[in-house]
């Protein structure tokens, strides 16, 4: 399957290649039984261990895929730093096409879409993983390279061959590629191709800040916002490394970058005077030590002088730092008499704010707008980040702004791992990158605690172990607990309060997906300016009460996944799991709203998808979708017969009704979900229908109208191509959606059902479609002749039997799956056949909350667009239509004017 949901069919995958590191404990030597270091390397082995099918278990000829295979894994790249080591490794995972299957075929035949590949080399789907290690630790790094054979890979990620010990070579960069390079050649048997730092520095920076949407964030006050950077007016840049020392960069496009200013007060000196002065062990605990300091009992400030009032006349208030550590010149105080707080805090500011205003200097110099900062000194520490940006504001008077990256620890490694020839990866773009964060996967800043995780079984009694259900959950910031020997563990998370802990600051590094196949979906009518997400989640208030939705719907849902399979013991262990992981999740967005990047309701809806999938819930409301299809099918042909005695007016009101009307079927809503218990699904739909009286909350039916059927002298003239986005299963694509389709076939306009890629509650999904289209061909010529034209019924039996009195059409009717497995959908990131699909579109319909409410209410289009849904909850139908729920949106578009 193309699309977003391409690479993550299996999640169980997730537990081999984002396995946690070796416990310290666990021993490297060759002599060590149990472990995959002694795999043979005289020709490679088929491990067929934990093999799982590919895609849907429909499927006729599924792809099976080997997670323990280690011809799936391809290169690595390292930066070994003086305290951390960075690894980022790549995990390959191709697009596997079923060329035989018919309806596929005829569908790309009719879009146009070749199997052919013009590329000299393949960009293949796979994971970017970003992990972390302690260098005093090296062993660890070691033991992981070799337990997933990272070292034995080809260093091209399109290659499966494995190399012969002794012949492999890791790119690395850092002073640690010479340190350890006699290490890495007598562990592993390979040589380390030592590269540039800086070269790897700006190389890193480079293809983060273009192929990630929101890599970069200001910090201000605690509180982060995204920044999206258009990558065709990146540069332009200043790059602020701090380090030991700091590096000023300015960087002018790819390989175009100068080294021209730095100064040697930065990370090390913070550390070096702050281990003197406060006897800290590390350099974390210094920096814990900041955040309950009060630098005002040390450093002179301005009121300090001026009798505690500001200095208005030059714009200097009475908090301003006029003199660091000025106090302990005029105080009887010996070192002891301060606290280590205090002096923490104020040395850290100390360094910051010079490092800002060198920086800002230096902006000012190259005529620069855009400021980044990295480097070891940051570590996402939140008043490092909060003091650096205030010296930029205040020093450019608010022109210029701090920045910063979420993955500034992997800069150097990303150069690194760049730096291999044809790596195929300078041709992909934001839209083709997906980030996700199993339970599996490094957390905060990539560290990684606790023992491998070889497969789900191992990944939930791991959760059983550290990780609690409940009000109790904590957020999954992973720590090694004092006096334990680092099998990890889950800290509960301090309050906020006027002090913020490092760690919680920091942001998460995920799995970064590579899916090709992804494309922006061509009928945006400005797509950099396009916000899918409708509700801010920024707003605290908005923030904490989906949250609060989400955490209150989590038990129904993990009922009726493990009904689903049958409420086996391994279904209910598997959905304990789940509510612990997806819980820990909402926790931690809780406590950091920017953890896992910027945050919108489509994030978190995705989110919770993608969870359910790790613990191999694949369709949790299959038996639910399949049931109200069957009910919904057998009343389909009274439906279409009250339809064609209408006229044409009267049928298209009836059609617009009936679409609103069957979109209340959604057990996403705990509003719908109670008025299941109450009637059968028809009962609901005409209840539902009887009370669709106009003027809707929104109501354009009337343009919608005019267009269709035109007015006065204004003849309509038919659509070209309709594509419509359907919503869920059961009566709402089949008595409200088909019929809608039905009617615009009549008229001669071909028609394009848009799904999921992967189930997402009861959505029904394009590989459910066709099933659900033969069942009504059955009962109408007009779907049956569109169906076979579209290459929808290939293989299905249709009794033409009565048909739609004798209508006739030769427009096909089609199906394509839009890229994801989320009840919402970012049209940013859709499958390749929606974009050719889109291409001769002259109108799209957007149905249902998720894909029409939630995401792209407020987007805007090339050509004509129909927005159709039922609003089922209360806050989102007063924030969006000032309305109540149950009120009903028909929202019609022109094309876009921009």
């Amino acid at each position: 399957m193309s699309g977003r949901g391409d690479d993550e069919h299996d999640p169980i995958l997730d537990d081999q290649r984002e396995a946690e590191a070796k416990s310290s404990e666990r021993d490297m030597s060759p002599s060590a039984p149990g472990t995959s270091i002694h795999r043979s390397g005289s020709r490679p082995q088929l491990d067929l261990s934990k093999a799982e099918i590919q895609g849907n278990f429909e499927e006729r000829d599924p792809t099976i895929l080997l997670p323990n295979q280690s011809d799936d894994i391809s290169h690595l790249a390292l930066d070994i730093g003086g305290s951390l080591i960075k690894l980022l490794y790549f995990s390959r995972h191709e697009d596997y096409s079923n060329d035989g299957d018919k309806r596929k075929k005829t569908i790309k035949e009719r879009l146009g879409l070749s199997n052919g590949n013009l590329r000299s080399y393949p960009v293949l789907g796979g994971r970017l993983h970003f992990v972390k290690f302690e260098t005093h630790k090296i062993n660890e790094c070691l033991d992981f390279i070799h337990s997933k054979q990272l070292h034995r890979r080809d260093p091209y990620p399109w290659s499966s061959k494995t190399l012969p010990l002794g012949t492999g070579v890791i790119k690395v960069t850092g002073g640690g590629a010479y340190k350890f390079a006699d290490l890495f050649k007598e562990r592993l048997g390979v040589s380390i191709e030592k590269e540039d730092e800086m070269h790897c520095l700006v190389s890193g920076a480079n293809f983060l800040l273009k192929a990630i949407r929101h890599e970069a964030y200001t910090h201000m006050e605690a509180e982060k916002e995204f920044v999206q950077i258009d990558s065709n007016e990146l540069y332009p840049y200043l790059l602020v490394n701090v380090g030991s020392g700091v590096s000023i960069i300015k960087v002018d496009g790819e390989g175009k970058f100068e080294r021209v200013s730095g100064t040697n007060v930065g990370g090390g000196t913070y550390w070096g005077l702050g281990r003197l002065l406060t006897k800290c062990k590390s350099f974390d605990e210094l920096l814990e030590l900041s955040q309950k300091g009060d630098n005002s009992t040390i450093d002179m400030l301005v009121g300090d002088i001026y009798g505690g009032m500001d200095y208005s006349k030059i714009g200097l208030s009475a908090s301003t730092i006029a003199s660091s550590f000025g106090k302990a010149i005029s105080e009887n105080k010996e070192l002891e008499d301060y606290r280590p707080e205090d002096i923490s805090l104020s040395l850290l500011r100390m360094i910051s704010y010079n490092i800002g205003q060198i920086s800002y200097l230096n902006a000012l110099r190259f005529g620069l707008k855009r400021i980044f900062f990295g480097g070891f000194f940051i570590r996402g520490h939140a008043y490092t980040m909060d003091t650096i940006s205030f010296a930029v504001h205040f020093w450019s008077k608010g022109d210029m702004q701090a920045m910063f990256l979420r993955h500034e620890g992997f800069l150097g490694a990303m150069g690194a791992f760049m730096s291999y020839e044809k790596h195929g990866l300078d041709d992909l773009m934001s839209h083709q990158l997906v980030e996700r964060f199993p339970m599996g996967a490094p957390y905060t800043g990539g560290n990684i605690h606790g023992p491998p995780l070889g497969n789900l079984n191992e990944k939930i009694s791991w959760m059983e172990k550290f990780v609690r259900r409940g009000t109790e959950i904590t957020a999954p910031v992973p720590m090694t607990p004092s006096k334990t020997t680092g099998l990890g563990g889950f800290e509960v998370p301090s309050s906020r309060g006027s002090a913020l802990r490092s760690d919680a600051s920091a942001l998460n590094v995920g799995v970064l997906h590579l899916v090709p196949t992804l494309e922006v979906f061509p009928l945006l009518a400005d797509p950099k300016m396009y916000e899918p997400n409708t509700i801010d989640l920024s707003d605290q208030g908005e923030r904490e009460y989906w949250l609060k939705v989400l955490s209150e719907h989590l038990p129904d849902l993990v009922d009726t996944a493990v009904a689903s399979e049958g409420g086996t013991e391994d279904a209910k262990r598997r959905g304990d799991a789940f509510a612990r992981a997806f819980s820990a999740h909402l926790a931690r967005l809780m406590e950091e709203p920017a953890a896992y990047g910027k945050l919108g309701l489509a994030n978190l809806l995705e989110l919770r998808e993608e969870c359910l999938r790790e613990f191999q819930f694949v369709d949790a409301y299959r038996s639910i979708k399949l049931r109200e299809n069957e009910a919904s099918l057998a009343v389909l042909p009274d439906l279409l017969e009250e339809l064609d005695s209408m006229n044409e007016e009267a049928r298209l009101l009836t059609l617009i009704e009936g679409v609103l009307a069957a979109n209340i079927f959604d057990w996403g809503s705990r509003a719908c979900v109670d008025l299941y218990h109450k009637g059968t699904i028809i009962e609901i739909y005409r209840m539902s229908r009887n009370k669709m009286q106009r003027p809707w909350r929104v109501d354009d039916f009337d343009a919608f109208k005019e267009r269709m059927l035109g007015s006065g002298d204004k003849q309509p003239h038919k659509h070209k191509r309709a594509l419509l986005f359907v919503d869920n299963s059961g009566a709402d694509v089949i008595l409200g959606m088909l019929p809608l389709a039905r009617e615009f076939l009549r008229r001669g306009t071909e028609v394009v059902l848009v799904a999921n890629s992967l189930p997402a509650l009861n959505d029904v999904t394009a590989m459910e479609l066709p099933d659900i289209v033969a069942g009504a061909a059955k009962h109408c010529d007009i779907l049956r002749r569109a169906a076979e034209m579209g290459g929808l019924l290939v293989d299905a039996m249709v009794n033409p039997g009565d048909g739609s009195k004798n209508d006739s059409t030769s427009a096909p009717l089609m199906v394509v799956e839009n890229g994801c497995g989320s009840p919402c959908i970012d049209l940013r990131q859709v499958s390749s056949e929606l974009a050719a699909a889109a291409k001769d579109a002259d109108l799209v319909v957007l149905e249902g909350m998720g894909r029409a409410l939630h995401t792209n209410f407020n987007a805007e289009f090339k050509c004509e667009a129909l927005k159709l849904a039922m609003v089922k909850n209360q806050r989102l139908a007063e924030k969006l239509i000032n309305g109540n729920i149950y009120d009903s949106v028909c929202r019609y578009e022109p094309p876009s004017q921009m």
